[in-house]
């Protein structure tokens, strides 16, 4: 198990924001941005259905459609269909995620788990993205955050329908590897104690970072090391509030997380380096890390995510952030 040996790289493109998150993008801004992650030489690319109604899948297919397809991995997400019918992007019911795509399609979207859901998902995605084939297959979103206290019934419902299928994709040799694409440690945890399934890696989002990393140390990420299966690192900048932004976790920052980055941020200066690095960085020391998909809407913030992967940071960076509590004791920094 594991997908790092398919991996082109630690850094890939991760589509979100694609699919018009938080501003409606031009068209031309968008597509430049993925020809820009091209032409910079990245080759892993992360989209979802649900990112847009299609949208995101639809944009990254316009410029991948015409790329030799040996030449890059692509990964999409299960769980989610897009209908033909229409609705009010606004208005949609996304659990803690509400608005998030308030500026993409109207195609209403259609939760569906099941065997024969993960079949049709697949082929659409197939057809939005202008390819012939998916690298890996992600399970989108049963967690907590979108289904509440429901989400055990969303993840059995995954478990006994699209689970199966995946593996079954993977084991003839359709896909390269399956697993989840969440924003919560648990269904990972969940998913790697059981007997019946053998995921390859998984995409966590936003749990496994410079500001919020200490639930999945103790457990997750040891326990994807010890049984090989990788971790894809999403949102490794928090929905941009360590990457000059202001926003955390999709929403508008509290400001005991501003007092936290601000506290970092004096740090960086002090040391010579820039918060992003520090986050990108970060996220990838762990042993279980095996790439990071920061989102970009702008052709710039791609290759600055480029100098943030590569940027030398001293070791003295790192035990400065110990000393002052503002990362775990015990996580691994790039240095060690």
């Amino acid at each position: 198990m594991g997908i790092r040996s398919f991996l082109p790289g630690r850094l890939g493109f991760g589509s979100a924001p694609l699919g018009n998150m938080y501003r409606a993008i031009p068209e031309d801004e968008a597509l430049a941005t993925v020809e820009t992650a091209w032409n910079e030489g990245i080759r892993y690319f992360d989209t979802a259905p649900f990112y847009g109604a299609g949208l995101s899948e639809m944009r990254l297919g316009q410029v991948l459609g015409s790329r030799p397809r040996d030449e890059f991995v692509l990964s999409t997400k299960v769980g989610r269909l897009i209908s033909d019918e229409t609705e009010d992007p606004a208005g949609r019911e996304l659990g803690e995620k509400g608005g998030l795509f308030e500026h993409g399609r109207p195609n209403k979207i259609v939760y569906d788990y099941s065997a024969d859901g993960t079949h049709r998902s697949i082929d659409d995605s197939l057809k939005r993205l202008n390819t012939d084939r998916l690298d890996f297959v992600w399970v989108h979103d049963i967690s907590q955050d979108f289904w509440g206290d429901l989400w055990l019934e969303a993840f059995d419902q995954a478990r006994t329908g699209a689970f199966p299928i995946l593996q079954d994709l993977r084991d003839q040799g359709v896909i390269k590897g399956w697993g989840l694409g969440v924003n919560r440690v648990e269904p990972i945890e969940l998913t790697l104690g059981l007997e019946d399934a053998q995921p390859d890696g998984s995409v966590l989002a936003g749990r496994y970072t410079l500001l919020d990393h200490e639930r999945a140390l103790q457990r997750l990420m040891p326990t994807a090391a010890e049984q090989g299966v990788d971790i894809v690192i999403g949102g490794p900048y928090n929905s941009g509030v360590t990457a000059g932004g202001t926003h955390f976790e999709y929403q508008q920052a509290s400001p005991a997380i501003v007092d936290k980055v601000k506290r970092i941020t004096a740090l960086a200066e002090q040391h010579g380096v820039t918060v992003k690095a520090a986050a990108l960085q970060f996220s990838l020391a762990h042993p279980a890390a095996a790439v990071a998909i920061p989102g970009s809407s702008r052709p710039s913030h791609v290759s600055e995510d480029l100098a943030a992967v590569n940027e030398p940071i001293p070791a003295a960076f790192w035990t400065a952030l110990r000393d002052n509590n503002l990362i775990a004791p015990n996580a691994p920094v790039p240095t060690e």
